[in-house]
């Protein structure tokens, strides 16, 4: 019988449901520094749940869920409690308005107007309901029903630790809600940080009702891990990386056993199930694969001894008819492996289990990554046992090394051809940032009536003098590593890209009548902004300022090569070399 996905959890879900449909308190802290994604997902579901099925003799319950990472301007947090609260969803064609009452009130100037939005939410509860079936659609007009009852607001807060970082001056408000709308709101918040770490100084906040998330026992993590085994109609996988035969029913007792070998080694630094899980996905293909290369070798072995059998007959008709029966008698099935065989391959892969928790756990790389890299040889259980530990040592050696060869290609190159255009215009600007030096800017890309004449340093070598003095000859910038630059810079260095490079490519704007005016608006959109910070995570872009200096304009350095770049200028037809004062 499979485990259920509250497995673990259900003292918890039983205290929360009690609470939230009897009299909860106005502010709750839950604390789960261990499974927090699991919780706050067990969490959402039970307030659904809560809010369907109601009775007469509860409350009706009208629930917001909101990430503290996404929300992270007081507006943003405004608009999403209220629209989720009152069950409307922001249309396209109707221009995302958020949700609002009858007079057309906006609820998100501050905390006063977010106080009368709840006022407004309740009042169109007691009013109305929240029945969609009946054709509500968020803003009163739907079909009318004695609501009978109390009407309760819950608003869940996940990730609660970042309210403090983005909107500090938020959590006190937040914390004395019910005090402030004279509601029956209760807010809660979820984080992995106990209440001590959040609460605001001064004693601006009341006191939470605690509610803390023991650990998951051993048992009770090994049977969700299980649980994960797809079922057999499911089993066949459809990736390129993985054999389809890798969840076939038969090795459903060996990933039990897998599943307890990386516990052991995983559980000293990381107990949450989602975790294991992915950390099994990544290697559970690798190590099963001899135990499928076995058994393929062995059908083709039959296939070939009855092939025999059939061509040493005499009788072709009597054989035609007796053929597909033969076969499919003497068809070799999957199966589960012996106790020698499991106890080999766990011996062979143990060291990998602990390669996997350092890449993958920090996510240093992609699982796809890692499940190509640390595939074993080809027919593994063939060899010798004194041989196989060799041969798996020198598999991975050549592994290693093939890594280390193809890592720019691996890392730089398998993500240039997925980058969009405008990613690869930023990235050629941060490469012409990175090589010339600032005061060259003006000279090699300025533009103007007066354009004066690209002119580059020549690389002839000073004549030598006798009897004087030879200083140091300098070194290119390209042999001497990328030079920080800010991000105003890269900016205009993109305008300049932008500008001679994307005239043909850009949608006709007749709206924009001067010269530059669209470059302009392109630069200072978001989406760059957003662009660059992307780069900066893929490491294709090297933050060298702190994260936390706000008041300073951020600096980066390039991290591709100039190989890497030239392949961009060519995709997005920019003339690298010209724009370089040391040109290659």
């Amino acid at each position: 019988m499979s485990a259920p996905v509250s497995t673990g959890f259900e003292t918890l879900l039983s205290h929360f449901t009690t609470l939230i449909t009897t009299f909860p308190p106005p502010f709750i802290h839950i604390n789960d520094p261990n499974t927090p994604r699991i919780s706050a997902a067990l969490l959402r579901s039970s307030l659904a749940s809560i809010s369907v099925h109601t009775s007469e003799s509860t409350p009706r319950i009208a629930y917001a869920c909101l990430n503290a990472v996404a929300c992270f301007t007081p507006r943003l947090l405004y608009d999403t409690a209220l629209n989720a609260l009152a069950g409307w969803t922001p249309q396209w064609e109707d221009g995302c308005e958020n949700w609002t009452d009858d007079t057309g009130q906006r609820f998100n100037e501050n905390v006063d107007g977010f106080v009368h939005g709840l006022k407004a939410v309740h009042s169109w509860y007691l009013k109305h309901g929240r029945n969609k079936d009946e054709g509500g659609d968020g803003k009163g007009k739907g079909k009318a029903k004695d609501s009978g009852g109390i009407v309760r607001l819950v608003v869940l807060i996940e990730r609660a630790e970042r309210l403090k970082e983005n909107v500090p001056d938020m959590v006190v408000p937040l914390t004395r809600l019910a005090e402030l709308a004279q509601l029956d709101v209760t807010v809660i918040f979820h984080s992995d940080l106990q209440w001590d770490q959040i609460r605001p100084t001064l004693g601006a906040s009341p006191e939470p009702f605690y509610m803390s998330v023991p650990a998951l026992s051993k048992q009770t993590i090994l049977e969700r891990l299980a649980d994960a085994y797809p079922p057999p109609e499911i089993g066949t996988s459809k990736s390129s990386l993985v054999d389809e035969n890798s969840y076939h029913p038969a090795l459903q007792r060996l990933f039990v056993h897998f599943v307890s070998n990386v516990h052991s080694v995983c559980s000293p630094f990381v107990t949450d199930p989602a975790e294991l899980a992915y950390i099994i996905a990544a290697r559970w293909p690798g190590f099963v694969q001899p135990l499928l290369d076995e058994w393929r070798r062995s059908r083709e072995e039959r296939q070939e001894e009855l092939r025999l059998q059939r061509e040493g007959g005499d009788d072709d008709d009597e054989r035609e008819d007796v053929d597909m029966e033969e076969e499919k008698e003497h068809e070799i099935e999957l199966g589960p492996p012996s106790e020698n065989t499991r106890l080999r391959l766990t011996r062979l892969f143990a060291s990998s289990l602990t390669e996997a928790l350092e890449s993958l756990y920090p996510r240093l790389t992609y699982a796809s990554t890692w499940i190509r890299s640390h595939a074993p040889p080809t027919d593994l259980l063939a060899y010798h046992p004194r041989d196989i530990a060799a041969v798996l040592q020198k598999h991975r050696a050549d592994n290693n090394t093939s890594n280390r060869g193809d890592s720019g290609k691996d890392g730089e190159e398998a993500a240039i051809p997925n980058l969009p255009r405008m990613a690869k215009f930023i990235l050629v600007a941060a490469f012409v940032a990175s090589t010339n030096p600032t005061k060259t800017d003006m000279r090699m890309l300025g533009r103007g009536l007066d354009e004066r004449t690209k002119r580059r340093r020549k690389s002839v070598s000073p004549r030598k003098k006798t009897g004087v003095k030879q200083s140091a000859v300098k070194i290119p910038q390209r042999l001497l590593g990328p030079l920080a630059f800010p991000l105003d810079r890269l900016l205009a260095i993109l305008g300049v890209l932008l500008e001679e490079n994307d005239a043909e490519a850009r949608p006709p704007m007749p709206e924009y009548t001067v010269p530059g005016e669209y470059t302009e608006i392109e630069i200072a959109r978001v989406a760059v902004y957003a662009q660059v910070h992307h780069l900066s995570s893929m490491h294709l872009l090297h933050r060298t300022s702190p994260a936390d200096r706000m008041e300073l304009s951020p600096t980066f350095k390039c991290g591709i090569s100039y190989e890497v770049a030239l392949r961009l200028a060519k995709d997005i037809d920019v003339a690298l070399n010209d724009m370089l004062w040391d040109p290659v």
